[in-house]
């Protein structure tokens, strides 16, 4: 049986639908016993057939937390699809994924180099490990209003100033489609004898097609984790992480263990393993249609005279590559503010993108969308631009803010600083004391603040502008930001300061 022949199949799915026609009287879990117990707006909305299939651990279906059939045979069709030598089904999203790969390569103490714009799951994957973070600071590029890539030389750098790191972990490609000479990378890591491992949870299609940036497992990762609700056709939540022999094969199933959730959704792994398949055996063609309709949308926007950068910026500060699938729309070309531009998108013309800022808008093309999606869009960014009022002082205000520096002082692990003894305090008093609390903009979810930085008035005044314009920001106890934890500095002074000494010098932080 060849390649294409095995990726035809799905043990897991096809293993749960032959079990929902046996028609079982149930008397396990869930208990709405095949969709029987389901208040009848929800039944007649969704229909009766998911619920057949929203099924717990039986023999006929595998387990999760020990799989022998059906789920081991999909995890390892996966692997092959891929190109690694294990895979993991995941129903807790790209989020445990981050955090197992951290756990399975740190202890507390040891180093990890890690992106300053990070998501958040990582920033918990260190908090949870103990590991002392190794930033690195990508840049902003103004003109294209989008955070960039790490570089190969900045690694290089970090490695050099931290003999001792026991791991590297790269975001590749960024929310944004942006990606870094992953190759080389993982190259300078295992140089040096590192794990490098990749969050590519906006890459689970790179694999599939020669225009599209090198896929993490291609160029050779020890370690990483997909997405494969945000791009492919898995369901959301659904998510695959993929590993090499190099790993600790047991350490991460322990860890996987004890980070899962001992009720999987079957409704979700059956995704999972229709999703691979599709791509396995339909990628390239599918693929080759997303690339076309994305190069469509663009040429339409540039011709409006809205930016929307693509394959031109690769060689600009660090973009190595593009994900052409991600449409990154300068709504201030628009006549407004990302924020705006979205809001008259979503109500008077039915469209809904994946997130906005203060000066863009990301739209996702996938194999879910359509020729009439483009026109529409399309369609309706030229109307907005045409009839509806600009705010130019605005826009002019909006272009003139500046993306705030977040090299921070890093005086605490993240660990330290959340499991700290911490007081609350007005944000607007906090400025100088060490933060307790992640503070995020979501989407895209990346930290601008992290728990055991001190906070600035740089990211302070930035704070309250994103606020100001209406972003949503969470991680911290109060959801309006008029308060903040910090560490309280005043109690264990002498091991405190002990400790701020310690990883200031770790960090190679110059005061």
């Amino acid at each position: 049986m060849d390649f294409y022949e095995r990726q035809l199949k799905t043990p897991l799915f096809d293993a749960v639908v032959n079990y929902a026609k046996q028609k079982k009287i149930s008397f396990h879990t869930p208990g709405h016993k095949h969709g029987d117990g389901i208040p009848k707006k929800f039944r007649d909305f969704v229909g009766a057939k998911i619920f057949d299939i929203d099924l717990t651990l039986l023999e006929e279906v595998d387990s999760l937390q020990d799989p022998k059939t059906v789920i081991k045979e999909a995890q390892k069709l996966a692997a092959e699809a891929y190109g690694a030598d294990f895979s993991f089904l995941l129903v807790n999203g790209t989020t445990i994924g981050n955090q197992a790969m951290i756990l399975s390569a740190c202890m507390p103490g040891d180093k990890i180099i890690i992106p300053r714009n990070a998501h958040k799951s990582v920033i918990a994957g260190v908090i949870l490990s103990g590991a002392i973070p190794i930033y690195i600071y990508p840049k902003f590029d103004k003109e294209l209003g989008v955070i960039t890539n790490i570089t190969p030389e900045e690694v290089m750098e970090k490695v050099h100033l931290h003999p001792d790191v026991k791991a590297i972990l790269v975001t590749n490609p960024t929310y944004n489609g942006i990606t870094t000479d992953i190759r080389e990378i993982v190259r300078i890591a295992h140089n040096h004898k590192k794990i490098i491992m990749v969050d590519e949870a906006h890459g689970p299609h790179l694999k599939f097609h020669p225009d599209l940036p090198t896929s993490a497992m291609e160029a050779g990762a020890d370690i990483c984790v997909q997405s494969s609700h945000k791009i492919i056709s898995g369901m959301t939540q659904a998510s695959m992480l993929f590993a090499r022999k190099s790993v600790d094969l047991m350490k991460l199933k322990r860890i996987l263990q004890l980070l899962h959730t001992t009720s999987p959704s079957y409704i979700l792994m059956a995704s999972l393993d229709v999703a691979r398949m599709q791509m396995a055996t339909q990628g390239r063609e599918i693929l080759s249609k997303v690339i076309a309709l994305a190069e469509e949308a663009r040429k339409g926007i540039k011709a409006q005279g809205i930016g929307c950068f693509g394959r031109e910026a690769i060689g600009r500060e660090g973009i190595f590559g593009i994900d052409v699938t991600k449409l990154n729309i300068d709504a201030t070309g628009v006549g407004d503010t990302g924020y705006q531009v979205q809001k008259l998108l979503n109500k008077k013309f039915n469209i809904q993108v994946e997130f906005a800022t203060p000066t863009s808008l990301l739209a996702i093309i996938t194999l879910g969308n359509t020729k009439n999606d483009i026109y529409k869009l399309n369609y309706a960014l030229k109307d907005i631009k045409k009839n509806y009022v600009k705010n130019e002082k605005v826009v002019d205000a909006i272009r003139s803010v500046q993306f705030p520096n977040i090299v921070s002082e890093v005086v605490l692990t993240p660990r330290e600083a959340s499991f700290s003894i911490t007081k609350k305090v007005h944000f607007k008093e906090s400025i100088g004391m060490i933060s307790a609390e992640v503070v995020c903009p979501y989407p895209p979810g990346i930290p601008l603040l992290a728990p055991g930085e001190r906070i600035t008035k740089e990211v302070y005044d930035y704070l309250m502008f994103l606020k100001e314009m209406g972003t949503i920001i969470n991680g911290q106890d109060d959801k309006n930001l008029n308060f903040i934890k910090v560490v309280h500095e005043t109690k264990h002074e002498p091991e405190l300061m002990n400790n701020i000494l310690e990883v200031s010098k770790i960090i190679g932080y110059k005061g």
